[in-house]
């Protein structure tokens, strides 16, 4: 069952990573554009996608425990991320995350976090995380917010699509979400699965990363904020298809497979500059 101590309690640790921590990142969200990709190309700066800062502190040290739980139940529902400055190629942050709500969803419970990382005392970024635990719902909770932002009722202004690879997951995992359930056979059956599948924050990754191509020339660092729910999964090897309108107040977006689920639903990208 859930240990309802975790929620305000406060948990604060360092993280620190190099260049090398960027390549990898951006080869697990299939990046092949030489800024994210290369440190020594003649004429390109390296950047690190912005969405790394999720990587740097999502299922790390120290592990987010819910308590005494199926893990193979436990499925990521909402991610949201705010830069409050370009994410560095290299550095060291002070993070700082807090258990800020638990809703009883009745067939489950929604466990919501917020990460909030700083360097030299200055803020780089926030994250808001929900996470869904299938058959701990029913104590009595609030359920909380379900309001749900329309897309826009005319065409996608952009319609960009990917090709996961077959190994996209084993690629990602090296950036550090060693979750089972995105490469163990056996642990995914558990959870009812058929495979392994890919992680969440690999499909937002790789989403944020086509919309800064499509809409930010590849400068990354336009980037202030991003926002998504989670609503099936991806297998590796499926074809991506995200489909962008442009808006006054930034870019909604929805990802999908080719054969028509949707991933990622309610989604907003937001620029600066």
């Amino acid at each position: 069952m859930i240990d309802f101590g975790i929620l305000g309690r406060v948990e604060a640790w360092r993280k620190s990573w190099t260049p090398d921590d960027v390549l990898r990142y951006a080869v697990g969200v299939g990046a092949d554009e030489l800024p994210f990709t290369t440190e020594n190309s003649a004429g390109v700066v390296l950047q690190a996608l912005p969405t790394m800062a999720l990587a740097l502190t999502h299922f790390t040290e120290p592990a987010q425990v819910f308590g005494d739980v199926d893990t193979t139940r436990v499925l990521h529902a909402e991610q949201s991320l705010v830069v409050h400055r370009p994410l560095p190629v290299a550095g060291e942050i002070e993070v700082r995350r807090q258990v800020t709500d638990i809703f009883d969803k009745g067939t489950g419970a929604l466990i919501v976090s917020r990460v909030d990382a700083s360097l030299s005392g200055e803020p780089v970024f926030s994250a808001v995380s929900s996470a869904f635990l299938l058959d701990e719902g029913g104590f009595g909770g609030s359920r909380g917010s379900s309001v749900r932002a329309a897309l826009p009722s005319r065409s996608p202004d952009r319609r960009l699509e990917f090709a996961t690879a077959a190994n996209q997951a084993l690629i990602y995992r090296l950036s550090g979400d060693r979750n089972p359930l995105h490469s163990d056979p056996a642990f995914a059956a558990r959870g009812g699965l058929k495979r392994p599948i890919l992680h969440g924050l690999c499909t937002y990754g790789i989403t944020c990363r086509l919309l800064v191509g499509a809409f930010c020339a590849g400068d990354a660092h336009r980037v202030s904020a991003i926002a998504g729910r989670f609503t099936a999964p991806v297998v590796p090897g499926d074809v991506l298809v995200v489909e962008a309108w442009q808006e006054d107040s930034g870019i909604a977006f929805r990802t999908s497979t080719a054969a028509g689920t949707v991933v990622i639903d309610n989604g907003r990208l937001t620029l600066s500059g």
